[in-house]
């Protein structure tokens, strides 16, 4: 496995702070200046990328209103495949501009394609990396075209078994694909919490020898966050502006102070895992001095014996350890000891 990939400039791996990827979906709504202002949001949230989706009604279902091209119970009951799509998909149009105000805010756009057209436009664009999406990963004429573009792809496992993963791993490295990420992901949305069974991340990473992270459908950051600390060094969350603004993916998405959030919060949960660690902190060492250690609680005459009434164990540390305590009690004082010092070995008689 490959200690990083790196995507437009970035560096992504386990020595490095998670890549948030603020998933623009189809909360914008039909509306480009909708789109525009997530990327502001985004930007100003300090996601390191905004990701989309490149598809049209026409080519990711087709016009049929037969039982199994209808939508029952969800968010989107009572719709069609081809209604749903229809109104969620972004105009291929819209790439272009979408494009260029990210490279103008300076932050990473990308996108999932959903089949070779898609594939075709994003590379016009000069996409810097893809994202396979969860209802693609057994698409693998599509995970064979996107890896032969050689830049680095994410695939999402929501729905997929250990075989299918797999599978869809192997053809991107055999297709020329050298830079992996795959994330673990509930295909539910929104997603419950208690079905996430973080601790898949991990096997992922070990299973296939691949970097893992994770793309979360819950409605707030804890499961993301705790991520972190099972290896995730990728978080995608929906992202919109409004969560009651009845889009699509509106409901399931987290608005832009919550990204704020997530981005702080992965951080500072990266930078707290750290590394195996015995040795005094920093933080720590200013505090040594109030530890326990031996003082003189009464004043001891020369020549008396330490008992457990003039001798204790207390704060602060200048003392000897308490650990020798019970070598100390029966000895005598080699001096008079007022009571609150500090029992130094010296102190203490050799006979």
């Amino acid at each position: 496995m490959k200690p990083y990939i790196t995507i437009d400039g970035r560096k992504i791996g386990p020595s490095y702070p998670p890549y948030i990827i603020a998933e623009l979906s189809a909360n914008h709504n039909g509306d480009l200046n909708r789109a525009f202002q997530i990327l502001e949001e985004a930007k100003k949230a300090g996601a390191d990328a905004v990701k989309l989706q490149t598809y049209t009604h026409e080519t990711i279902t087709m016009d049929c209103d037969s039982e199994e091209f209808q939508i029952h119970g969800g968010l989107w009951d009572g719709q069609t495949l081809y209604e749903l799509y229809r109104d969620a998909h972004m105009p291929w149009e819209w790439h272009q501009p979408l494009f260029d105000k990210a490279k103008a805010l300076g932050i990473t756009i990308f996108s999932s394609p959903f089949d070779f057209s898609a594939v075709d436009l994003l590379e016009e664009l000069h996409a810097p990396a893809y994202k396979i999406a969860s209802f693609e990963l057994i698409d693998l004429p599509l995970i064979k075209r996107v890896a032969q573009t050689g830049k680095p792809m994410i695939i999402s496992t929501g729905m997929a078994n250990e075989e299918e993963i797999a599978e869809a791993i192997k053809t991107a490295r055999d297709n020329g694909c050298e830079d992996l990420v795959v994330l673990h992901c509930v295909s539910g949305y929104p997603a419950p919490a208690e079905q996430y069974n973080l601790k898949t991340i991990t096997d992922i990473s070990q299973r296939f020898d691949v970097l893992s992270g994770l793309s979360d459908h819950t409605i707030d950051n804890a499961t993301a966050v705790a991520s972190v600390a099972l290896g995730a060094c990728l978080i995608e969350k929906h992202v919109t502006i409004d969560r009651n603004g009845g889009g699509a993916d509106d409901s399931f998405s987290i608005e832009p102070p919550e990204l704020a959030q997530l981005c702080k919060d992965a951080k500072t949960a990266w930078q707290a895992m750290g590394k195996v660690n015995y040795e005094r902190t920093e933080a720590e060492k200013g505090n040594v001095k109030f530890r326990r250690s031996l003082y003189v609680v009464k004043d001891i005459g020369e020549g008396e014996i330490f008992t457990m009434e003039n001798i204790r164990s207390i704060r602060p540390g200048f003392g000897m350890a308490p650990k020798l305590l019970e070598s100390v009690i029966g000895k005598k004082a080699s001096r008079f000891l007022e009571r609150g010092t500090a029992l130094q070995a010296k102190f203490v008689s050799k006979i």
